[in-house]
């Protein structure tokens, strides 16, 4: 890759979304100057998604809110290095914000015991007991201060766009939608936030590579909707791409 492909994602502005590639995410991600490497990271990038889907469950917010708050960490993670900062922490912050942008508010105490009980595996009064007194508003500061950093790291910019809308309506419009089809392609588009998918493609070529892969699981074939492709306006070349990525997480 020439230099001039090199990018420092620390830089990087957020006044409308910005595309990278997958080789450009693993190469010259912050993390590697601090020895991580791209398989490191991705292990770690599964660890904090698993914890959100958990913390977002257990809170019983929407998986609009929860992807938005997974994608909030993709988006800092790819800006600063993992070894910096405690992912679950970042997590935490990442979902109280993201709950507060998808108008699903969360009381920050409840999203704090919450992630205290993921975290250490033990009920909140037994690690109130455990604990010095004054732990949990050292905690409360620490999640504040990540909710700081990750606005700072984004320049504020909160907004994120999913894939769940453009394929619903795109398999609506071709009389797919009460069909398995879209269940199994809306399964795929939430496992695909354990990747970095959402910082390479917009959300209708996301949608896309889902339920071209999802029709694949199913030996459907789609070959009589012609303009479906069209519909999601994505290339071949981007349906591979997004399919065998979704794929790699089995």
């Amino acid at each position: 890759m020439s230099s001039s492909c090199k990018r420092d994602f620390s830089q990087l502005e957020d006044d409308e979304p910005v595309f990278m590639s997958r080789d450009e995410i693993e190469r010259y991600s912050p993390s590697r100057k601090d020895g991580i490497d791209a398989l490191r990271e991705a292990h770690l990038r599964y660890s904090y998604c698993t914890f959100l889907h958990n913390l977002g469950l257990r809170l019983e917010l929407p998986q609009t809110t929860i992807g938005t708050a997974t994608v909030l960490c993709h988006r800092f993670f790819v800006r600063q290095s993992h070894a910096s900062y405690d992912r679950f922490l970042i997590a935490t912050a990442a979902l109280f914000l993201a709950a507060k942008a998808e108008e699903t508010p969360c009381s920050l105490n409840n999203v704090l015991r919450v992630s205290c009980e993921i975290t250490h595996k033990q009920d909140f009064s037994f690690l109130s007991y455990l604990l010095p007194a004054d732990w949990f508003e050292l905690y409360r500061e620490r999640v504040i201060e990540a909710e700081n950093m990750i606005l700072t790291t984004l320049n504020f910019e909160l907004n994120v766009q999913h894939p769940y809308a453009p394929l619903a309506s795109v398999l609506n419009k071709l009389g797919l939608s009460q069909t398995v089809l879209v269940n199994l392609a809306l399964n795929l588009v939430s496992e695909g936030l354990r990747s970095s998918l959402w910082l390479q493609f917009k959300p209708h070529h996301i949608a896309a590579g889902a339920v071209y892969l999802a029709a694949k699981f199913l030996n459907l074939d789609l070959a009589s909707y012609q303009n479906i492709w069209l519909e999601f306006k994505a290339t071949p070349s981007i349906i591979q791409d997004v399919s065998q990525q979704l794929m790699e997480l089995f």
